[in-house]
């Protein structure tokens, strides 16, 4: 299933709201399927991400690397340090493996098609805020009286929510294929 480009979509809200566990729910679904998916995170809290000092990858990155590769059976790691890593540059290095889809966990703001997960009302203003939403999702039953307010699909059951996000990605998928 090689495209030439993968297909990318973002997985987008608040903490608690149920990105994790929209993502780990999509890329079974997909897998399963025979879809390579690659994935992107947005370390959104604040400072850099653990590197673990206590393996010698690590000890290089501290030490001053640039980056640092390990393989081991078939699985590698790489942890780089630089001043900042723009979501084009994080595309660029998951576009050596070819994927067929890219799922990215925040970086709410980039324009990507996207998934918008609210926890609350207090989380409706991103339906205004935020661009290119294909779909969003709630788990608050009162939340149920937007329908029709919005452009885009809206669900109160995640597992339909995700159904929905798996049935784009593979339309999508099918477009570049061809």
């Amino acid at each position: 299933m090689a495209l030439v480009k993968p297909v990318i979509f973002q997985i987008v809200g608040y903490q608690d709201s149920g990105k994790t566990t929209a993502m780990m729910n999509l890329i079974a679904r997909l897998s399963i399927q025979g879809y390579q998916v690659a994935t992107i995170k947005h370390h959104g809290h604040g400072g850099k991400p653990d590197l673990s000092e206590k393996k010698d990858s690590g000890r290089h990155v501290k030490a001053g690397a640039l980056a640092s590769l390990i393989e081991g059976d078939g699985r590698v790691l790489l942890q780089a340090e630089k001043q900042q890593w723009g979501i084009q540059e994080q595309l660029k290095l998951l576009s050596v493996l070819s994927p067929d889809i890219v799922l990215i966990e925040g970086h709410k703001h980039e324009a990507f098609p996207k998934a918008v997960l609210l926890r609350d009302e207090n989380d409706l203003h991103l339906l205004d805020e935020l661009t290119n939403i294909k779909v969003a999702a709630w788990r608050e039953p009162k939340l149920g009286s937007l329908d029709g307010q919005t452009a885009c699909p809206l669900f109160s059951v995640m597992a339909e929510a995700y159904a929905w996000i798996e049935d784009y990605l593979k339309q999508e998928a099918a477009i570049l294929d061809n």
